[in-house]
């Protein structure tokens, strides 16, 4: 993969703030013709820098008043463990998000509910019903903000991401 340069870098910031940016509005942000812009945008698309686009939503306007974040323990911590936990958790519409960790917790879990008895019956339903979680801790989410600013890593001309 090639290194990325300056330009790679400040097309990649732009578009993390604002995925929506036109290719004319994004050309003109880092000072290239469109054409160009468009081709260097392909390329990090084909080399897996970008991996898609998403969607920020208002969890209350769509009827999910409540936000947790559910930590979970696994009895065996085996690949297929894991991977069977993950692929039965993740396609619930409650999930936003889920991560594999290090600790003391093996997984953390980011879901949005209407109310607590739906979160209580997401957990109990979806996640203490598998044999393998041996322990869970339920935390509520009272304000969530993510990022628009793309984290700054120093990449030297002879790195490659």
């Amino acid at each position: 993969m090639r290194a990325l340069d300056n330009t790679d870098l400040q097309i990649l910031a732009n578009l993390f703030r604002d995925a929506r940016l036109s290719n004319k509005d994004l050309a003109r942000e880092v000072g290239l013709a469109p054409s160009s812009c468009l081709e260097r945008v392909k390329r990090l698309q084909n080399d897996g820098v970008i991996q898609g686009c998403s969607l920020k939503l208002n969890m209350n306007a769509l009827g999910a008043h409540i936000q947790a974040m559910i930590a979970v323990r696994l009895s065996n911590h085996n690949r297929e463990t894991f991977e069977s936990f993950m692929q039965a958790v993740q396609p619930a519409p409650e999930v936003l998000s889920l991560y594999h960790l290090g600790g003391d917790n093996d997984l953390l879990i980011h879901v949005a509910v209407v109310d607590t008895q739906h979160l209580r019956d997401f957990v109990f339903n979806t996640i203490t019903c598998r044999n393998e979680v041996s322990h869970v801790e339920t935390a509520l989410v009272y304000d969530y903000r993510q990022s628009d600013t793309m984290p700054k890593f120093v990449l030297n001309s002879s790195q490659a991401v």
